[in-house]
């Protein structure tokens, strides 16, 4: 600017004027969010040396700068992200455990009532009504388990879907991440003024994307913003953004794998895709709902064969052995969709009480097998197949395996899904057990044969007529055994005999042949005898359902627990990582507040200090004008002299 009064005013004015715009700029983006207040930079100008001294020029308008914390905004980015991630866990983890903690609607009041049914036909084994309503209430014990199991494959599905739209979410601010960094490396070459605006939309799109997934930033040298995962992938470098894609699951079909768009597809480990709602629902869905899904399919499935054993070894009304009680599917096997060899496994379930709630990933490396439990990452290798593992035996059936072939095994994740009841005539409940004992009439002793009871391979050579066994004193035995092996239990410790060889009478000793066993109970005198004998018809005996109703209290799910009692561990787990993700969730809220409020002390627009402003530079540019109204009345004055 021209020295002199007037040049002075002409400065003085334009440095108002853009005090003036910036401060109503600031007020009209008051509720713009992630905008950073903004301030006019104003200095001296440079002094004229004259005769007399230094004179001033006037204001020079520097720039245009927004107040803006760099620290405190990464800090908010990070924060705002870990919180994303927990309202999404703490969501999704109130969502299971209002479905598992239902008084009504969740599994416990069906299966209290399912075995009332059963001891119901203890009760009244020759009771239709009685089985029919043992049956109804096994029905509504298969169809809770399937529709709470419902439940679950439908979150994982909701999921599923969610992923790829905030997969679309994501790359969408990605790109306009990538496309900001071109206007504002184009902004800042062509002049010493940063694009404040450009930064700040910048600064918006960088945390969108973190409330996506958790993220890194580096500002480079041009003012682009280099944007990469937790783990490092590069997701936007310069104006580039890679981006990500989604696609069916090579181990699982029905879920999204998510990968880098780089070259193709690039799968991401869940590693590394911590933070964000993308990381909270990947998290979610890897961990406590395939966790869930697996601890309530062990529970079906331990139901299911446990009470199928037990069923098989009684009788029908008419006079039958019992067959399965409830059905199940079979455990999923799939091979990886980028398997090169063509080999097909099956899974069997031998022992339900050695099963664990994990699915499995079976490598093959042309020399052996690895198998990993993917619950605790515990791995087993073997030579070849088949190999029993965890309760379920991994056999291959047909085809062929090349070295990197995967495959992955879920032994119980379906079995809540497909349990059903395998019997429909009410006839067919196995109450009764297929020995019966008595005690001979003329007996003087006070001895019994108590707990008689049967194994599975009794069918294979059941009684076919009445057996007798008599007591002698003299050598205190018990004789008459068949043509089979005898075996003794006396306080845990068993002891062998010979087939058809006398026992000794053993009060409180535990007698074992042919898939038979009995208690022998009390003092028999010399003489007594006592009679096993086939059970033909069945009729009012209870014994078998007795059995049944008492699995209710027996520790069957991985030996350890009950029913109810496992699945009030499942529910007891579920509730508390529920708590503690609300607890994580309200705390790192307040950290996200606190950061907040410490962001918006500094760049955020106070209209009470914006309307100053505007005070301020109105008066600052009356006066300019003013200055300039005298510097033009005084050169009328000059201009008047001359002419006179």
């Amino acid at each position: 600017m021209g020295s002199g009064i007037f040049g002075i005013g002409l400065t003085g004015l334009h440095a108002a004027q853009a005090g003036l715009a910036t401060a109503g700029h600031n007020i009209a983006n008051v509720n713009t969010p992630g905008y950073s207040r903004q301030v006019a930079l104003q200095t001296a100008s440079r002094p004229l040396y004259t005769g007399d001294g230094y004179f001033g020029q006037g204001v020079d308008l520097q720039s245009v700068r927004r107040i803006y914390g760099d620290f405190l905004v990464l800090q908010s980015r990070t924060s705002l992200s870990e919180l994303s991630s927990l309202t999404t866990s703490s969501t999704e983890l109130r969502g299971l455990d209002d479905l598992f903690a239902d008084p009504t609607a969740g599994l416990s009041p069906v299966l209290d009532e399912y075995f009332a049914g059963l001891n119901g036909v203890a009760a009244h084994a020759s009771d239709t009504p009685s089985r029919v309503a043992a049956l109804g209430a096994a029905r509504a014990l298969a169809s809770r388990f399937a529709t709470i199991d419902g439940e679950l494959v439908a979150s994982r599905r909701s999921i599923n879907g969610r992923i790829d739209t905030i997969v679309a979410s994501i790359n969408g601010d990605a790109a306009e991440i990538g496309e900001l960094n071109r206007q504002i490396a184009l902004a800042s070459a062509d002049a010493s003024t940063p694009p404040n605006d450009l930064l700040d939309r910048r600064d918006a799109a960088a945390a969108r994307l973190a409330e996506s997934i958790g993220i890194r930033t580096a500002i480079q040298d041009d003012g682009s913003m280099n944007v990469y995962l937790s783990s490092g992938q590069g997701l936007v470098v310069g104006d580039e953004a890679a981006g990500l894609s989604v696609r069916a699951s090579r181990a699982s079909p029905a879920d999204r794998e998510i990968g880098l768009s780089v070259g193709g597809f690039a799968p991401l480990r869940a590693s590394d895709l911590t933070g964000g709602s993308l990381g909270g629902l990947v998290a979610f869905r890897d961990g406590a709902l395939t966790d869930a899904q697996n601890a309530f399919g062990r529970l079906a499935t331990t139901v299911a064969l446990s009470m199928n054993a037990q069923h098989r070894l009684g009788l029908d009304q008419n006079g039958n052995p019992g067959g399965d009680l409830f059905s199940l599917p079979a455990s999923t096997v799939r091979a990886w969709s980028g398997n090169t060899g063509n080999g097909a496994l099956a899974v069997t379930i031998g022992d339900a009480g050695a099963l664990v709630a994990s699915d499995y990933d079976l490598r093959y490396d042309g020399a052996g097998f690895t198998l990993t439990r993917l619950s605790d990452g515990t791995a087993s290798t073997f030579a070849s197949l088949p190999q029993t593992v965890d309760g379920f035996q991994i056999a291959q059936v047909s085809g062929a395996m090349v070295a990197g072939d995967r495959y992955r095994i879920e032994p119980v994740r379906a079995a809540a899904g497909g349990l059903a009841v395998a019997l429909t005539d009410p006839a067919r409940l196995a109450a009764a057990s297929p020995v019966i004992g008595a005690s001979a009439g003329a007996n003087r002793g006070g001895a019994t044969l108590a707990a008689i009871a049967n194994d599975a391979s009794y069918w294979s050579t059941p009684l076919a007529a009445p057996m007798t066994l008599s007591f002698a004193s003299g050598t205190a035995t018990l004789s008459g055994f068949p043509a089979v092996a005898v075996s003794v239990t006396v306080g845990g410790v068993t002891t062998p005999y010979p087939p058809a060889a006398p026992v000794p009478w053993t009060d409180g000793a535990k007698v074992s042949f042919g898939g038979l066993s009995f208690t022998m109970s009390g003092t028999p005198a010399n003489g007594d005898s006592f009679t096993l004998s086939p059970n033909v018809a069945g009729v009012g005996d209870n014994r078998n359902m007795q059995r049944l109703a008492a699995l209710a209290s027996a520790n069957l799910v991985a030996g350890r627990a009950s029913f109810a009692g496992a699945y009030g561990e499942l529910v007891a787990g579920i509730g508390q990582a529920a708590h503690a993700a609300d607890s994580e969730r309200a705390a790192q809220s307040a950290v996200q507040t606190r950061i907040d409020t410490a962001r918006d002390s500094i760049s955020g627009v106070n209209l009470d200090e914006e309307a100053a402003a505007l005070q301020r530079y109105q008066q600052a540019y009356q006066a300019s004008a003013k200055v300039i109204q005298v510097a033009a009345s005084l050169f009328e004055t000059i201009l008047a002299i001359g002419r006179g």
